[in-house]
């Protein structure tokens, strides 16, 4: 962890669950943003590739954030897909209802491509988890997205909340990675860093 003291880390990311579970790796670093970056990518992409593309993306939107050699910067994204179809964040209430009516009673992946950016280095990686989801009756999603906030999150929840407590029968990976970035693997690449 010394030679992370080095540097001033940089979050580029809004996710409050990015930043919760960033501070819980003991870090010193800021949370800085730029507004309305571009999130779509080539329509021949599939799975790891695409979130790797977009942590990459942001990473190089947010390289005007490095103003010297001691500036880290960590962008993510993270997908969900299901029989190869991928899912970001819905755009309205009505998309994430239809959102969660596909998952219901199907096993999906969820994706976090992260990039680590530095003046002079880039390094990009994803790590994927499956989640099997049970049954959702209309009611359950209606309660949830009226309730909750699923704008904000890949495939339109978060694991975290009340509908992972009632809705993941099995999840086979890095938990961290479902809420929106895998810590560990982050760790061990920032450490090798």
């Amino acid at each position: 962890m010394n030679n992370l003291s080095q540097y001033n880390i940089i979050l580029a990311s809004n996710s409050p669950r990015r930043k919760e579970l960033l501070s819980g790796l003991d870090l010193q670093f800021e949370v800085k943003t730029l507004p309305d970056i571009d999130e779509s990518f080539p329509l021949n992409l599939k799975g790891e590739d695409i979130a790797i593309h977009i942590a990459e993306k942001k990473a190089n939107a947010h390289r005007t954030l490095i103003k010297d050699d001691k500036t880290l910067v960590i962008t993510a994204d993270t997908i969900v897909v299901l029989d190869g179809k991928v899912y970001g964040k819905p755009n309205n209430k009505e998309e994430a209802k239809q959102m969660l009516r596909e998952l219901s009673g199907k096993k999906h992946l969820v994706i976090t491509g992260v990039c680590i950016t530095t003046n002079d280095k880039q390094r990009a990686f994803s790590v994927s988890s499956e989640v099997s989801f049970a049954m959702l009756e209309e009611d359950e999603i209606d309660y949830y997205v009226n309730k909750y906030k699923p704008l904000d999150k890949a495939g339109a929840y978060g694991i975290q909340e009340w509908i992972g407590y009632i809705a993941v029968e099995y999840l086979s990976g890095s938990y961290f990675n479902i809420m929106g970035l895998p810590v560990q693997r982050l760790y061990q690449e920032l450490k090798g860093f």
